[in-house]
């Protein structure tokens, strides 16, 4: 099993904005992330730690200003926790091996999905290409990743 973990290395290299998005969950701009209009086949990774988190075949367009994905990839690696931050109660979603700020998630997906928003910033995410998961060590991901219609 790979060792998906926050190394201090991991978190120096980060730019500002992804340092402030996982370390101090904070929240990207809407409709600034770099992955928003990504359709490429692959998967998604955190920034920090490397471990699998979404798919693009469970992306779609939820017209929110940030990445949707309908679930995670490998729930293990998703830590869901009450936040009642900003005068709000939503369920913040991190990473459960780099304990990265990731987003949040909402009941108000595709109900033929499973019904869930996964609203994710860019700024936590790296995105490994389908023609490059093997060589990255995510090959025994590469079944649930499909060509975006």
């Amino acid at each position: 099993m790979p060792d998906y973990r926050k190394t201090p290395e991991a978190v120096a290299a980060l730019s500002p904005e992804q340092f402030r998005v996982t370390q101090q969950s904070a929240t990207e701009r809407p409709g600034t992330g770099e992955y928003l209009e990504n359709k490429e086949p692959g998967i998604y990774v955190d920034i920090v730690s490397g471990e699998p988190l979404f798919a693009s075949s469970d992306k779609y367009d939820s017209g929110c200003g940030w990445p949707s994905f309908t679930k995670p990839i490998e729930p293990a690696h998703i830590n869901e926790l009450r936040d009642t931050t900003h005068g709000m109660v939503r369920i913040e979603v991190r990473s459960a091996h780099g304990d990265s700020h990731l987003g949040h998630v909402f009941p108000d997906g595709p109900r033929d999905r499973g019904g869930l928003r996964y609203c994710i910033n860019s700024a936590s995410l790296r995105f490994i290409h389908r023609d490059d998961m093997a060589a990255e060590g995510y090959g025994d991901y590469l079944n649930q990743v499909e060509d975006i219609k």
